[in-house]
């Protein structure tokens, strides 16, 4: 078999302009370099002292991981959440405290094609199920939240400046911001990510420096330890690959002390990014997650797919991102008479019309109207989370693909390969 041929036979359309958008997001970094330091400082007060919502953070179960960025517009008086400072933030509540939040983290976009230069660029590994959130040790305790601002614990921990009894020396004002997943299961937080070490910054470092630092600088505390009376949780790193044929497979393969909830595929040049970005990956099948294909309410998977949008002034039936992607748009009767308004997220189920793409963009989806989402819920999905869905219900991105595109008799020009789409 020649070696091309270990490619899958059929192609399907362009559906996506995500490795463009990929390209485009590395020269933004060379381009536009924030004051990392002073975001670094108000991210970690904000989780501190945030005041706790209302609501009980345990009675929301955390959704699967969803890479939306929120985009909803806001009331005119109030200031966009990437502009707030850290006493604006500390006010927010509700959806807004949501959006804030979740601009914060660096949220994957769901894998709808396989970026260039997979082998040479981008590390593997499986990600842990549980809950996302940040971890803050600072003054002497712990703080994690979950990516809506709700308090998941407060702790001592074995971190700097984690527990009253520890880094006596050090400063009380120093701080570290780990990016976490909470594991229900062995009530271990594994870190997948590191944004401030003792106060410094690293949002700005690229993922490489970013994975050498976590390993080596976390391995000089305590936090691997057992849990004790001045170090409740238990900390774990996860074991990242480059993403080879022998990386990615033992990503895929080998057994964790977690439970699985898909890959996560990092861009080893990319900076810690807030909020949405296509140099962070999340991939997935049957055989190392149990929540491909989405859920309603009952646990149950509907026999059509479901999609969140949220209505605009106009109508306009819109995805999360940045510039949002439009899938429809509704009738202004029908909206006043559903008592339908602007920034309402919307449900709807993709009928047997599916979606139909024109030079790579979506040109006609066909929609059927549910109803209004759950209130608790800030954000439409993205562009990439319902390709993705769609994908993995008609013809979905599967294992054999990605091996193949690392395959070391694959021309590495590495081309993003294509999988069939079926209309």
């Amino acid at each position: 078999m020649a070696p091309h041929d270990l490619r899958r036979p059929f192609k399907r359309p362009a559906i996506s302009d995500q490795q463009r958008r990929r390209e485009l997001s590395l020269q933004r970094q060379a381009q536009n370099r924030l004051d990392a330091q002073h975001h670094a400082r108000c991210l970690a007060s904000t989780l501190l002292y945030l005041q706790p919502p209302h609501s009980d953070p345990t009675s929301e179960p955390e959704p699967e991981p969803e890479p939306e960025t929120a985009l909803e517009p806001e009331p005119e008086q109030v200031a966009s959440p990437s502009e707030l400072d850290v006493r604006e933030a500390s006010k927010l509540k509700g959806a807004q405290a949501r959006k804030w939040f979740a601009r914060q983290l660096m949220l994957p976009e769901w894998m709808i094609d396989v970026p260039d230069q997979l082998t040479q660029d981008w590390y593997a590994f499986a990600r842990p199920a549980g809950k996302r959130c940040f971890v803050v040790s600072s003054n002497g305790t712990t703080v994690s939240r979950l990516r809506n601002g709700s308090m998941l614990h407060r702790f001592p921990s074995a971190l700097p400046n984690g527990a009253r009894t520890r880094d006596a020396s050090g400063s009380a004002q120093s701080y570290t911001i780990l990016d976490c997943i909470f594991h229900e299961v062995d009530q271990t937080y594994y870190v997948i990510d590191m944004v401030c070490w003792r106060g410094y910054s690293l949002s700005d470092c690229a993922a490489e420096f970013r994975f050498f630092w976590l390993n080596s600088k976390l391995a000089e505390t305590g936090a691997f330890d057992p849990p004790s009376q001045y170090h409740r949780y238990r900390f774990s790193l996860v074991p990242v690959y480059n993403c080879d044929q022998a990386g990615l497979s033992a990503a895929y393969t080998e057994p964790v002390p977690y439970v699985k909830d898909g890959l996560l595929f990092y861009n080893k040049h990319a900076h810690y990014q807030t909020g949405n970005t296509p140099l962070a990956l999340v991939w997935k099948d049957e055989n190392c997650s149990q929540y491909v294909i989405d859920t309603d309410s009952q646990g149950q998977v509907p026999s059509q797919q479901q999609v969140v949008l949220e209505l605009q002034d106009n109508g306009n039936l819109t995805t999360s991102d940045e510039p949002p992607v439009v899938f429809g748009c509704l009738d202004g009767d029908f909206m006043q008479k559903s008592g339908l308004r602007s920034g309402n997220l919307l449900r709807f189920a993709i009928s047997n019309g599916g979606l139909s793409f024109v030079d790579g963009k979506l040109e006609k989806a066909d929609l059927h109207y549910l109803g209004k989402s759950n209130r608790a819920r800030a954000f439409a999905d993205s562009y990439s989370k319902v390709m993705f869905q769609y994908m993995a219900r008609h013809s979905p991105l599967k294992i054999d693909d990605l091996l193949a595109s690392v395959s070391p008799s694959i021309d590495q020009e590495n081309k993003p390969s294509d999988v069939e789409m079926v209309s």
